[in-house]
This record gives structure tokens, C-alpha cells and sequence, in this order.
């Protein structure tokens, strides 16, 4: 009778999860939806343990403590030495700050516009409105215009009313101007690239949204000086980014100096192998379950803002990793480098469509549909990335 040595027991469990992932996330999806409908007490529940900003749910609980364990093992497999010299990797950081903030915006602005207010326009309804709230600083007597809008009042409360397509599509431009998630290291790592550079390109993209995302935002949304979520910025970056970092790296100095350095490859990181897929399967039944009740309430819906943010990711993944080929950079640097345009940091996006549009409008609709479909359409460019990885030099990062 042959045994196995423990790390080789939890590879083949990873691999199971990994060569089955598309059907894993389907029974998830499948899984999240029927809890939503099954017990929606416990959904709503769940889905209402959020930090609050400004009135928005920037940090939902039950997801940072999942998206801590799809980070921590991560990052506590990086050899910061490392990420010292992938921030000297001028070529893939170059290309991610290209593509994510001279391209990204305005490809999203004309895809959902060609979309949204073209193709769909009519199944949305050419005459369907929706009420946002009026742009922070401006009071406007009921009757005026702005934009495309008009501002009445509702309850005793001036709101703007405008096409709900304009409203769907503002939605979409938020995900645009806010690319690079944290989620960006678990696909990286599933995609077998450069941890440390991967690590490198998110706080570099987190460091220039924090520049680019006021100015983009107000210029692509026509509102003028759009107000940047500051809070909800830096909190998401500290939660999603900043604490399993610290983490991981804590534990894996005291582990090598306490227990050495076989003792925390043979022992401590075999344990945590299966943890961050097994963590996202579960954000996955989590996120589903949150919005199960919109996706049946609103399939067609969900259906016309999903297909521009999805030619979208497609087309920003398929330009970076094509202009990552043409720069002969090695697949472990490639891989991340398209994956970090192609996400979304949907976080920010849901926050300040709340804190702008509010709660109840199309425009943070469209940034829950972002949610929805950001994960299984990543973890597709992940089985893409890994099929095609002889596309590219086979060096050492």
C-alpha cells in the first residue's frame, strides 16, 4: 500500500479543485442563489454585517474575512526580498499603469455607451427613468436642468430625474475608472504567476487611483469635480491589501526564525495550499446569495449590463497580455500584468455610485453586476492564462 507524504495529499486536492474550478464556481453561483431564495433572512442578514461610510457599504464583513483567507496563505508565501526586486521590473508596471489609466476609463465609457445607449436602448426602455441624488454642492430649484436630467421632487426631497440607461451607464464608468482589486494576487496566484510583482502592481495601481480616479471620474461623468470616497479607499485598501500583507509577512518571519525553513515549507505552507481556493468558492456562494434576490427579480437587467462589462474585461485582458507578449516579458510577469487591468476594485465603485447616485439607483446596480460577474469571468481568464503560457519566454522572473 503506497502513502503519501502530506504536501503531496493537499497538491492533489488543489488540483481537484483547480481542474474542476468551472464547475466548482457553477455549483457555488447555483448554490449562492438557491440560499438567497431558500433562506433570504439569513442573506440579508449576512449581507448587512458591512462597515459604513458615508451611508455606503464600503467593507462587507463576512467577505473581508474571506477574502483575508484567499490573501493571507498568499502572502505569506512571498519572499519580500523579492518584491524588492519586482519593483525594479520597469516593463510590466509601465504596461499595467498604460493600460489601466490612459486606455481603461475610455474604452468602458465607449462600450457601455455603444451598449447602453444604442443596442439596449430600447429593451431598457427609451422613456425609463431613474432618481439619483442632485451632484454634492448644487442647489437647484425644482424644474431646472442639468445634464441630462431634471430635478423634481420626490417626498419633499429635490432629486434629479434621468434615462435610466445614463444611470446604468454611469455605473459602468465607475468600474472603469477603479481597476485593480486586491483579488487581482489570488488570480495571479492561481494563474501561477509573480507573486512579488503582482503585490508591486496593486499598490502602485491603488496608489495612483488615489490621483486619477477624481479627475477621470468627473471628466467621463460630465458632473464636473467627482468628490473621491477617500475613506472608503484607503479603508478597502487596508482591509483587502494592507492587513493579510502584514500578516503573512509577520508570520513567516517568526516561523523561520523560530522553526526554520523546512519546517515552514513541509509543514506550515501545505496546510494552507487549498485555503484560498477553497475561501473563494465561498466568496463566490456568499456574493450570490447577497444579490440572489436581484438577479431573479431582474435577469434581463442584470443580462444588458453584464454584456458591456464583459466585452469590456475581454478586450483591456486581451490588450494587455497581447502588448505584454510584444514586450517579451515572461508569462509569470505577463499573466498578473493583463489580469490587473481586466479587474475591477468594485468596492470603491459600489461606494461612491451609493454615495453619489444612491442606494436604490441604476448606477449602483450596475456596480453590484460588476460583483457578479468579476469573479467567474477572472477565474476564466485564469484558465486562459495557463493555456497559453508557452505563448511566452520560459525564463525564471
Amino acid at each position: 500500500m503506497s502513502t503519501c507524504s502530506p504536501a503531496t495529499e493537499t497538491r492533489k486536492l488543489t488540483n481537484v479543485f483547480e481542474r474542476y474550478l468551472t464547475v466548482w464556481v457553477g455549483l457555488c453561483i447555483a448554490g449562492g442563489i438557491l440560499l438567497g431564495k431558500v433562506a433570504p433572512g439569513l442573506a440579508q442578514t449576512l449581507d448587512g454585517m458591512a462597515i459604513f461610510v458615508n451611508g455606503a457599504p464600503v467593507v462587507s464583513i463576512p467577505i473581508a474575512i474571506c477574502l483575508f483567507f484567499m490573501m493571507y496563505p498568499i502572502m505569506v508565501k512571498i519572499d519580500f526580498a523579492s518584491v524588492v526586486k519586482a519593483g525594479k521590473s520597469g516593463k510590466p508596471v509601465f504596461l499595467t499603469l498604460f493600460v489601466n489609466w490612459a486606455v481603461k476609463p475610455f474604452t468602458m465609457f465607449a462600450i457601455a455607451y455603444v451598449f447602453l445607449g444604442v443596442v439596449f436602448k430600447s429593451v431598457i426602455g427609451p422613456d425609463a427613468i431613474d432618481l439619483v441624488k442632485i451632484p454634492f454642492g448644487l442647489d437647484l430649484a425644482v424644474g431646472a436642468e442639468h445634464g441630462a436630467g431634471t430635478v423634481i421632487l420626490v417626498e419633499g426631497v429635490k432629486m434629479l430625474q434621468i434615462p435610466l440607461w445614463r444611470s446604468y451607464l454611469a455605473g459602468c464608468i465607475l468600474l472603469g475608472i477603479a481597476p485593480c482589486t486586491a483579488m487581482v494576487l489570488v488570480w495571479g496566484y492561481l494563474a501561477r504567476g509573480n507573486d512579488g510583482l503582482t503585490l508591486v502592481m496593486v499598490a502602485i495601481n491603488s496608489l495612483t487611483m488615489l490621483l486619477l480616479y477624481g479627475i477621470l471620474g468627473g471628466f467621463l461623468l460630465g458632473v464636473g469635480r467627482l468628490p473621491v470616497p477617500w475613506q472608503a479607499l484607503l479603508l478597502s485598501i487596508a482591509i483587502y491589501v494592507a492587513l493579510p500583507l502584514v500578516a503573512g509577512y509577520l508570520t513567516r518571519k517568526w516561523i523561520l526564525a523560530t522553526k526554520g525553513e523546512a519546517w515552514f515549507k513541509e509543514k506550515f505552507l501545505h496546510v494552507l495550499t487549498p485555503v484560498t481556493i477553497i475561501a473563494l468558492l465561498t466568496t463566490l456562494v456568499l456574493l450570490f446569495s447577497f444579490k440572489g434576490e436581484v438577479i431573479l427579480a431582474h435577469p434581463l437587467t442584470i443580462l444588458w449590463i453584464a454584456v458591456p462589462l464583459f466585452i469590456q474585461t475581454m478586450l483591456i485582458f486581451w490588450l494587455g497580455y497581447a502588448a505584454a507578449r510584444a514586450l517579451k516579458l515572461s508569462y509569470a510577469d505577463a499573466a498578473p500584468a493583463a489580469m490587473i487591468g481586466a479587474s475591477n476594485h468594485f468596492e470603491v465603485a459600489i461606494a461612491t455610485a451609493v454615495m453619489l447616485f444612491g442606494l436604490s439607483s441604476g448606477a449602483a446596480l450596475a456596480t453590484v453586476v460588476g460583483v457578479l460577474i468579476e469573479v467567474p469571468v477572472m477565474l476564466g481568464l485564469v484558465r486562459i492564462c495557463t493555456r497559453t503560457r508557452h505563448w511566452f519566454p520560459d525564463r525564471t522572473a
